[in-house]
């Protein structure tokens, strides 16, 4: 059975909420129920039917036939055994909370991809925004589980306030990668820009190219990590060059000695 398509008829006059539109939030409604299903963000009216044909399908997985920078909140909460595909860009807050599942993105995502992300796996194939993996203004940690892959660059504090999971950036990174970071592990395959690990409390930032990381991280010489090599195979599926990263030797700098102190940023040596 062919997937549940939502095929876009025109650019959306306002930004859209579609974190309505997830397989079990949609279970047991007919294609006319969910044309009339309000996604707009203002006072403006605008529905499902007004952005979208939809062709019906099967549910598990749900499929958009162009995209936007306006489509917030994609896969918001979405659940495990579910998947979702957008051919095309996407705007604020993608896999927002989603609780397991697997979403893909062809095009660009806006900032607070993955915010919350507590098991879902994330491929984003072009460009994200800020914030990737962070939390929104007044919680205290971002995601919290999953594995996000980002093809492009990232936008300034990826990885902020990580408190569990994957992120693989293998593009350039921005200002601040892993600032406040609490745990989790974050890789880059390009260019950091700034600071990097700032009060970094037991996070892993696994960087393929060294820079001067500042007197707050410990130069603990070269390593042969055996952890590193197990971890490494279950990249490979996902991205076999940050598979190839971890395989190798690598230079080891602890910190940030700012706070607890046993975090790390490992470096090829």
């Amino acid at each position: 059975m062919s997937s549940f398509t939502f095929t876009l008829r025109q650019e959306p006059p306002q930004r859209v909420d579609l974190s309505a539109l997830t397989p079990d939030r949609l279970a047991g409604k007919s294609v006319a129920d969910i044309e009339k299903i309000e996604i707009g963000t203002t006072r403006a009216s605008t529905r499902v039917g007004d952005v979208f044909k939809i062709a019906s399908g099967d549910l598990k997985t749900l499929r958009y036939e162009g995209g936007s920078s306006r489509f917030d909140l994609v896969g918001a909460k979405l659940l495990p055994e579910f998947s979702i595909h957008v051919e095309g860009d996407v705007g604020l807050q993608v896999g927002r909370l989603a609780k397991g599942g697997s979403i893909t993105v062809s095009g660009n995502a806006g900032a607070y991809a993955a915010s919350g992300n507590e098991g879902a796996h994330i491929e984003i194939k072009g460009d994200v925004g800020d914030f990737l993996a962070a939390p929104l203004a007044g919680e205290l940690a971002g995601m919290s589980g999953g594995r996000v892959v980002v093809r492009g660059k990232a936008g300034a504090r990826a990885g902020d306030r990580l408190r569990r999971g994957i992120l693989i950036i293998e593009g350039d990174a921005g200002e601040d990668l892993g600032s406040r970071i609490i745990a989790g592990t974050i890789i880059v395959l390009g260019e950091t820009a700034g600071r990097v690990g700032y009060l970094n409390k037991r996070g892993s930032l696994v960087l393929a190219k060294r820079k001067d990381f500042g007197p707050t991280y410990m130069d603990c010489g070269p390593h042969i990590l055996a952890f590193a090599g197990f971890f490494a195979r279950g990249l490979k599926s996902d991205s076999p060059a940050a598979s190839a990263l971890l395989s190798g030797r690598l230079q080891r700098f602890g910190g940030d000695t700012a706070v607890y102190g046993k975090g790390e940023i490992l470096t090829p040596a």
